[in-house]
C-alpha cells in the first residue's frame, strides 16, 4: 500500500481565514501562519479521512533528521498527529512551541 500520496494544493485556512499557497516542494498539508491543519487524511496525502476536524498544533519537536515536527491534535476526535514543518512556516511560533504546550 503507498504510504504517501503528493497532493500539493492551496487552501482557506479554516482556522485563521489565511490564503495558503502551493508549498512547491511537497504536499501542503497545514498553514504556515497559525500551523493548524485539517484532519483529512489517513495516509499522507490520501484525503480519505471523514473527520474533517481542526487539527491544532500542541507542541513542536526538533529532529535531527527532519527538523521540527509538528504534534497535532484534533479538536473533533482527538486523534493525535505528526508533521514535519514547511519552510515558510511561522518561525515565532514553532519555537514557542517546542517550549510549550498551548
Amino acid at each position: 500500500m503507498k504510504q504517501f500520496t503528493k497532493n500539493d494544493e492551496g487552501f482557506i485556512c479554516e482556522n485563521c481565514g489565511n490564503k495558503v499557497e502551493k508549498l512547491g516542494y511537497t504536499s501542503r498539508d497545514h498553514c504556515p501562519k497559525c500551523l493548524c491543519s485539517k484532519h483529512v487524511d489517513k495516509m499522507p496525502g490520501d484525503r480519505q479521512e471523514e473527520c474533517h476536524g481542526i487539527l491544532r498544533p500542541i507542541k513542536v519537536e526538533l529532529n535531527s533528521k527532519k527538523g521540527y515536527v509538528i504534534i497535532y491534535k484534533c479538536d473533533k476526535c482527538g486523534e493525535i498527529r505528526k508533521n514535519k514543518s514547511a519552510e515558510d512556516d511561522n518561525m515565532d511560533l514553532l519555537i514557542k512551541l517546542t517550549a510549550e504546550e498551548i
